[in-house]
């Protein structure tokens, strides 16, 4: 049997995967987390094989979590979900130790076969991830610049690229409006933009918004 954990703030969508796996023969869901730092909690107190991990929580970004999870369990398994396209986030999460990266679009049997791949020590990612990833390959092997961002920098250009005004932006990451402001400022002088014209410019050219 895998035991999985659940670390959501959405009820309905901790309420539909467990749905979901509560079809499946050799999955359980043994525990919940609303939060980061519950979700960091569960991984001192409890023992499982699974966490599923949303990438954008209330308290803590996703990766954030990832990080300071694997920081204390090293050989604990992650499996990061979002709602961001896969070519967002994926690099960023794999590379902070997850074991596979599933948009929360994917049908209910990725979902059950990324469970299963990543809970026997595998990586998992899915095959239109796998062909960006491949077609990289043909391109320019130079680092692009939006790769020394911090999470918290790259989290706040996408939002702005997606048109998300400052007062959104500090509410969906549960930062205030000052501290976007000073991410903002500095994602602009590493990628040397002046404002948030070019910013939104720079991020369709590099496909960090659809």
């Amino acid at each position: 049997m895998i035991r999985v954990i659940i670390a959501d703030d959405h009820a309905i969508v901790r309420q539909g995967l467990k749905q979901i796996l509560s079809e499946t023969s050799n999955i359980s869901v043994t525990g919940e987390a609303e939060t980061g730092l519950q979700a960091i909690k569960i991984v001192r107190e409890t023992t499982f094989d699974v966490m599923l991990l949303d990438i954008s929580l209330p308290d803590k970004s996703g990766i954030e979590v990832l990080k300071q999870i694997k920081k204390e369990q090293p050989k604990l398994t992650v499996l990061m979900l979002s709602m961001h396209t896969e070519h967002e986030f994926a690099v960023r999460a794999l590379k902070a130790g997850a074991s596979g990266y599933l948009n929360k679009q994917s049908a209910p049997s990725q979902l059950v076969t990324a469970i299963r791949q990543v809970a026997t020590g595998k990586k998992y990612i899915s095959a239109a991830l796998a062909q960006e990833l491949a077609n990289t390959l043909d391109q320019d092997r130079d680092q692009p610049l939006h790769e020394i961002l911090s999470d918290r920098e790259f989290q706040t250009l996408c939002l702005i690229a997606a048109g998300k005004t400052p007062s959104d932006i500090s509410t969906e990451l549960c930062l205030s409006p000052k501290t976007i402001s000073v991410y903002r400022s500095r994602l602009l002088e590493k990628l040397k933009l002046a404002n948030n014209s070019e910013l939104t410019r720079y991020a369709i050219r590099n496909h960090l918004v659809d």
